[in-house]
Formats: structure tokens, sequence, C-alpha cells
């Protein structure tokens, strides 16, 4: 009996794109894994705390993922194996320099970010708006973290672009 009201054969698209997402989160989650265990020098403190809050975050996501793709009653990938077939993330050197962890993880967001509009296309061609809800939220949380990375890897004598800043008053 479907309690969703969608045809089964319309959510597929939609189901698919999820997997997709949910491979991606995987290996994004291990890498920072990576990350947080392999991180070293003065920026220490800070990106060892980041990774970690970035990864328990992403643990969170798997399994919301997982579960909207139960509750449109299809299953999830579950597989390594699978996950490393269907993710557009690659794995890389596990030994970086801070710089260059944080580098790779927002070109990860940029994956993550593409993979999450796909979804969000899909959804909105069937009118899912529990999936549409769910990727908005996530597209908000993750622009905002790539903000903030992205402001880290900034010298401090970097100035804001002050001709934007001043043309718009």
């Amino acid at each position: 009996m479907s309690y969703l009201n969608m045809n089964d054969e319309e959510l597929m698209p939609v189901v698919v794109e999820l997997n997709v997402l949910l491979a991606d989160y995987h290996v994004y989650y291990q890498k920072l894994r990576s990350k947080h265990w392999n991180i070293i020098g003065k920026n220490f403190f800070d990106l060892h705390e980041q990774f970690e809050n970035m990864y328990n975050d992403a643990k969170v996501k798997i399994d919301e993922i997982a579960e909207r793709i139960l509750t449109l009653r299809y299953h999830p990938l579950s597989k390594l194996e699978d996950y490393l077939k269907t993710t557009s993330i690659k794995e890389g050197a596990t030994l970086k320099t801070d710089q260059d962890m944080v580098e790779n993880t927002l070109h990860d967001h940029k994956l993550l970010l593409r993979q999450m509009r796909k979804v969000v296309d899909k959804a909105q061609a069937i009118s899912d708006e529990g999936t549409i809800d769910l990727m908005g939220a996530y597209i908000r949380e993750l622009e905002k973290t790539s903000w903030m990375l992205n402001a880290w890897t900034k010298n401090t004598s970097e100035n804001l672009k002050a001709s934007i800043v001043e043309n718009a008053f």
C-alpha cells in the first residue's frame, strides 16, 4: 500500500540520485575521519576538532539519506564496494598539509552540493516535498561550512572586496 501518494516509477530517479549522494557521503565521511586522525602542525587543535564535527554531521546525514530512501519504499546501497563504484568523490593521500586537507574538503563540498542539486531537480519533477526539504537543509548547512573553511584558507592580510562593500551602501 502506498502511503506516499507518489508513483513508484516516478520515484526511481530520485532514489537513484539519493543512492549516489549516500555513496558520496560515505566516502566523504571516511576522508574526514582520516583528516581528523592525520592532521598535524600549528592548526592541529582547530582542524582536529573541526574535522570531528564534520564527520559526526556526515554520519547523521548518512543515516537520514538511507532512511529517506527507505521511506520512499526502496533500499539504500549498503556495501562499500557499491559506494566506491557509485561515488564521484575520490579517495586520496592521507598525509597532506592542513591547507591541502581543507582545500580537498572544499572540493568534496562542491561535489556534494552538485549531487544534492541533482536530487532536488529529480524531486521537484515529481513534487517530492520531503526530499526537497531534506536537501534544502543540507545545502544550506554545507554552504555555510564551506564559507567558513574557505575563510580559514585566506591570509589575514587579504581584504574583503572593499569596492563591492563600499558600493553597496
